[in-house]
């Protein structure tokens, strides 16, 4: 499925660090370039409808499936134009599980996809709540209030975790939903 991109309102980059034109940064850490410090899961300091795109990358991993996925994503829905996108990439546990599981996987192999389910703990924040699929997500989207959504292979906005690849093989679900 999809829809149209809204073509007015704020741009907004949740968890980013890289400075771009027309994006405005939303990142629980300080940092360089960061415009609001704050949680996904609080948009308050964005009036309603005032987004027409919102961009994460492995972000939405961080928070508890059980409340705070929920809630960011019914934020995210409340601060998009009608018509507005939301694009993110989780690591996609269906495809971790199959690489984790291959025969022939080395120790060190293990470890490293076992990093990529459970978050790489280099800091605080980098720690994994929710391992997500296709499935899952389409389902917290729909109880968000997005009207549709499609996998996509790739958005080639930013150099980030989006295009992660273990063994030519890449790890990320990738969606593009429009509210």
């Amino acid at each position: 499925m999809s829809g149209p991109t809204a073509s007015a309102g704020l741009r907004l980059h949740l968890g980013g660090v890289a400075v771009r034109d027309g994006w405005t940064i939303v990142n629980i850490s300080p940092g360089p370039g960061v415009d609001h410090v704050g949680s996904c899961t609080d948009l308050s300091v964005f009036p309603d409808g005032s987004c027409a795109e919102v961009y994460a990358s492995h972000v939405l991993e961080h928070l508890g499936y059980d409340a705070e996925l929920p809630r960011a994503l019914h934020e995210i829905n409340r601060v998009l134009v009608p018509s507005g996108r939301l694009m993110f990439s989780v690591p996609d546990l269906d495809i971790l599980c199959r690489l984790f599981a291959a025969p022939g996987r080395t120790p060190a192999e293990k470890m490293l996809l076992m990093r990529m389910m459970f978050g790489g703990r280099i800091d605080a924040h980098d720690v994994h709540y929710s391992g997500l699929t296709w499935d899952f997500m389409q389902d917290y989207l729909g109880r968000a209030g997005f009207r549709s959504a499609r996998r996509v292979a790739a958005f080639g906005l930013f150099d980030d975790a989006s295009s992660v690849q273990f063994a030519g093989e890449p790890i990320s679900l990738n969606v593009e939903a429009w509210k």
